[in-house]
Parts: structure tokens; sequence; C-alpha cells
């Protein structure tokens, strides 16, 4: 028998994340609810990029279909992650470019363990190199997820940029900051994916999960 299960991969926002603050607005007593202001950079956390993001078209985030935020996924185990490593396209050389097609490809590095150590999680990432990135537009590869906070180095502009751009004009859907990949066991997986509807928005934070079948 199949049943269900769902894995939260998405990074909790709290009071130790850059980019975040959370101030208390209403509260019990004496306003008679509990409610919050909060201020967020739209790549915090767990996020999703959009083609606006780096000036590949003017899609933002409001303007991409929902039916694009979910996708049947393959899970890309990494056992030997270093600091600053390119990830390289003979990872996926145990697939056909055809069992790519369409798919959510999740790289699991490990890496959220460091998301409250910021020299580690955004200065030292493990990052897509071009020639990968290059191969899963090839593939038609609808979503890519990633543990670190950005699939190429945030501290070189042309890196940065050329890969994102690569993924973005090739129709590839970017996730990026996911957590408890370590959770999934290997049986097959439904990728979900949501961003907040933001009009205009480069960005916005997701709540991603997998759905697991699971035999029982």
């Amino acid at each position: 028998m199949i049943h269900e299960r769902v894995i939260d991969l998405t990074l909790t926002l709290d009071s130790k994340v850059a980019k975040f603050k959370r101030e208390i607005s209403k509260s019990i007593p004496p306003d008679g609810w509990n409610a919050s202001m909060l201020h967020i950079y739209s790549h915090t956390g767990t996020h999703m990029d959009c083609p606006y993001h780096f000036g590949v078209s003017d899609i933002t985030i409001d303007r991409i279909s929902p039916e694009r935020f979910m996708a049947d996924g393959i899970l890309v185990r990494m056992d030997d992650v270093k600091p600053g490593m390119h990830i390289e396209k003979n990872l996926l050389d145990g697939y056909k470019p055809v069992d790519l097609k369409d798919k959510a490809i999740l790289f699991h590095t490990g890496w959220s363990k460091y998301y409250h150590d910021p020299e580690m999680y955004r200065n030292r990432l493990p990052k897509i190199s071009r020639e990968l990135a290059n191969y899963l537009v090839e593939c038609n590869v609808s979503i890519i997820g990633v543990e670190p906070p950005s699939v190429s180095d945030v501290n070189n502009i042309d890196e940065l940029a050329g890969v994102h751009r690569i993924l973005l004009e090739g129709n590839v859907i970017i996730v990026e900051g996911l957590a408890n990949l370590e959770g999934l066991t290997g049986s097959p997986f439904r990728f979900i994916a949501l961003p907040l509807k933001i009009a205009g928005g480069d960005g916005a934070p997701v709540r991603a999960i997998a759905i697991e079948q699971v035999n029982s």
C-alpha cells in the first residue's frame, strides 16, 4: 500500500537571520489579537528567483503560472562537498536527458547546516558550474533547487549573473536556501515551492515541500 509523506524543505526565518526582522504590532492583551510587522529581503531564507531578478526579461514573480511551482523530483546526493567547489555536470551522468525533462532537480549538499554561519553559508558555498547550468537547460529541466542561498558565487558578479542568466533564460525555475533534504528517503516525490505573489517582485520567499510516495 502506498501513502504520502510530506517533508518540509523550508528554512525557518528567525532573529538570527540577516535581512529579516519581526516586530510586534498587536498583542493579547491589550489589543485582543497577535500580529507582527515583517521586514524581509526578497531573497532571504528559502526563496525563488524569477527572470526579472537578473534582467533576463520583464517576467516578475507574480507573472509566473502556479503550475510551474511543482514538478516530479530527482534528488542528487553529494557526499564529498568542499567549500567553494563547483557542482559539475558529471553528477548527472547516471541520468539520460529524457529522465531530467520537466523534473525538479534538487542538489543535497548538506549546506543548510551553515544557515546561521554567514561566512560559510554565503561566502564559501558550493556552486553550480556554467557547464551544468547549460546542461540543465538543454535537458529542459523545470526546477533546480539548492541548499546554499544562491546557485552561484555571490562575491563574483560575473559568475553570479552568468549562471543565473543561463538558467533563467532557459526557463528553469530557481529555488535557493532549501533545507532538510536528508529527510528524503529515495522514494518517488513531488516537489512544490509556492512563492508570495508580490506585484513586480524580483523573487520571493517560498514554503517548499516534498511529497513522497512511500510503500507501507
